[in-house]
């Protein structure tokens, strides 16, 4: 992890085991993420909250550079771990997805989420965000779509 993601302290952490390889999952993770965060709506969300990452850009399959609304990505370690950061004027946070072989055809993918949320409107935001479980849901639905997809091969 990226000394920019090591700074910020952890949110939560969910996960899901995939009937699926490392490899099978990596790849439906990419396209999941990727597709989850392309539609014009967030990019117009992420322009009204000043995101730094508004457009996509840089590298297809997703690579360290690649951008899309809202998150660069730190680090793509094939198979192994997709760490994307994003800031804007409410927050600095992460979302780092970690993949761990279990050997028997299964994977581990794991969804680490962390942020710092500054001042007062920092603080309404996380409790917007992260106090209604907005956050949480999203996350699950996302590692579900990874799961769905990867199983599908």
């Amino acid at each position: 992890m990226p000394a920019t993601t090591e700074r910020l302290p952890h949110v939560d952490e969910h996960s899901t085991t995939v009937e699926a390889d490392a490899g099978a999952t990596w790849e439906a993770l990419l396209r999941v993420v990727e597709g989850s965060f392309s539609a014009p709506v967030t990019a117009r969300v992420a322009r009204l909250l000043g995101c730094a990452d508004v457009e996509s850009s840089g590298p297809r399959p997703l690579a360290a550079g690649s951008s899309f609304p809202g998150f660069h990505v730190d680090v793509a370690e094939q198979a192994k771990e997709l760490s994307l950061a994003g800031s804007h004027r409410f927050s600095d946070y992460a979302l780092i997805f970690r993949l761990d072989d279990q050997g028997d055809g299964t994977t581990r993918l794991r969804a680490e989420t962390r942020g710092e949320f500054p001042g007062l409107e920092g603080s309404i935001y996380r409790g917007l965000v992260i106090g209604t479980r907005g956050h949480v849901l999203v996350t699950r639905r996302l590692l579900g779509a990874v799961r769905q997809r990867a199983e599908r091969h």
